[in-house]
């Protein structure tokens, strides 16, 4: 078998596209993380007799993304990785293939894995948009303080704090970025939730991040703002349309299936 590695994300999409889009919705995360030019990023394709057979990704300071990496390539895609990153932080995919990855990157390194969160992909089947009080809005620049501050809570209320953080600032303005939307759910004129979409790609749009602040939950205003923004991907005709909850979380597990997401897989992400 054979890694080849590329300097530039359109460098990796002119191999890894076919492959990507054939399953857009496994390969969500890689898609939008490729989509743009990321530095530093590590981008692997596979190969077997010139075919190819996977593809891994590392955006620092993330973990290695594998989900277009079959479970059976794990021990060659481990030791490809290892030569070209031997501190490699971590992994994540689904459960399948990162447990496989683990397995093999443990077995070369003498090292242990720690596994940190645990997620399900959830994919829109029929969107039922809730019958909640208030209206949404699209956010624009004049929100941005607004939408800067409440992202930075979502991360710190969200995120493990052991793992790799986006930075607030710069997750705000990318949903204002063309292609992308960040939706206020406002009651009387107030903004009490927000629920971000980017895409289609690949005919994929992932809904990412939803936020609440904590004196407005319990109302149904973040169903009602992802409901929002789930029609926003649908009217610029997303054929797949994804979000990703934490399974350690009751709420968001009972809320989207509410609205008419249905669960794909779950994912894993283990430090090592």
């Amino acid at each position: 078998m054979e890694a080849r590695v590329y300097g530039t994300a359109g460098e990796f999409r002119e191999v890894a596209g076919p492959l990507l889009a054939a399953d857009p919705v496994t390969n969500t995360v890689m898609i939008t993380a490729t989509a743009r030019a990321w530095p530093g990023a590590l981008l692997v394709t596979l190969h077997d007799n010139g075919n190819l057979v996977g593809a891994v990704i590392r955006t620092p300071p993330y973990p290695l993304l594998v989900s277009a990496m079959p479970a059976a390539v794990a021990g060659f895609a481990a030791e490809a990785v290892h030569e070209l990153l031997p501190d490699l932080p971590g992994a994540t995919g689904p459960v399948d293939r990162v447990e496989a990855f683990v397995a093999a990157w443990t077995k070369i390194t003498g090292g242990s894995a720690t596994l940190t969160t645990e997620h399900r992909l959830f994919k829109l089947d029929k969107l039922e948009p809730p019958t909640t009080a208030g209206a949404p809005r699209a956010a624009t620049r004049a929100d941005l303080p607004m939408l800067i501050d409440w992202t930075a809570k979502f991360i710190h209320e969200a995120l493990p704090p052991q793992g790799a953080h986006p930075v607030a600032d710069e997750v705000a303005a990318q949903k204002l970025e063309p292609g992308a939307v960040s939706i206020f759910w406002e009651v009387d004129g107030t903004p009490v939730s927000v629920a971000s979409a980017r895409g289609p790609l690949e005919g994929m749009a992932r809904i990412a991040p939803v936020y609440t602040p904590l004196e407005h939950r319990g109302h149904g205003y973040a169903s009602a703002a992802t409901a929002a923004a789930s029609q926003w991907a649908l009217d610029r005709g997303a054929e797949h349309v994804l979000i990703t909850t934490d399974l350690a979380n009751p709420t968001t597990n009972r809320i989207y299936p509410a609205i008419g997401y249905r669960p794909v897989h779950d994912l894993a992400e283990y430090r090592f």
